[in-house]
């Protein structure tokens, strides 16, 4: 079991929270239901605010992906993405397959997970990428929400990913696990 504290950088110790503590005090009205937190080994973590670049981004590629959806997969957007007792992350898109359904999804069934990023890019690549590879998904996109670049990360370690590619705008992305979800992002219809 994890220690009821964590280290604050500062050397301090701040109590750890589980993910159900933090619905119990969603449910309480002591966090909103829309309040933009991730949970990370114990400890609330405040989300970037939104920015233009990434609801166009994210919306485009909604419409997109929901015409391409092959019939075995489904697909979830910013879901309270539960992969330990203590810590969720709340992507901008997780696929996963239909059989194992939204109440299977964990690090071993997700097929594809992808952040959108503007301001939170160095997170998102750096810290959030550990995370992600550490919990075993075998795949996430990191799009650069401004330059439209997609940062590939495949083959999932503790320590990170083995395999990370950054494509243009104009080359075609796809992933592994399901071929029909390609997209070329400078080719969207950003509204």
């Amino acid at each position: 079991m994890n220690p009821p504290t964590t280290m604050a950088a500062e050397g301090l110790p701040r109590r750890r929270f589980t993910v159900a503590e933090l619905e119990e005090m969603t449910a309480a009205g002591i966090l909103r239901e829309d309040e933009r937190i991730e949970l990370i080994g114990g400890e609330i973590v405040p989300m970037s605010p939104k920015g233009d670049h990434h609801e166009m981004v994210k919306t485009a590629l909604n419409v997109y992906w929901a015409r391409k959806l092959p019939n075995d997969l489904l697909f979830t957007t910013e879901t309270t993405f539960r992969l330990s007792a203590d810590t969720y992350l709340e992507p901008d898109f997780v696929f996963y397959p239909k059989a194992s359904g939204l109440s299977g999804l964990n690090g071993n069934t997700a097929v594809l997970v992808v952040e959108i990023s503007d301001s939170s890019l160095g997170y998102d690549l750096g810290r959030k990428a550990v995370l992600y590879a550490g919990f075993g998904i075998a795949e996430l996109w990191v799009i650069d929400a401004v330059r439209l670049h997609t940062h590939i990360h495949r083959e999932p370690t503790q320590e990170g990913y083995r395999a990370i590619v950054d494509l243009p705008p104009r080359r075609r992305v796809v992933p592994a696990a399901a071929p029909a979800l390609g997209v070329v992002l400078a080719e969207l219809e950003l509204g």
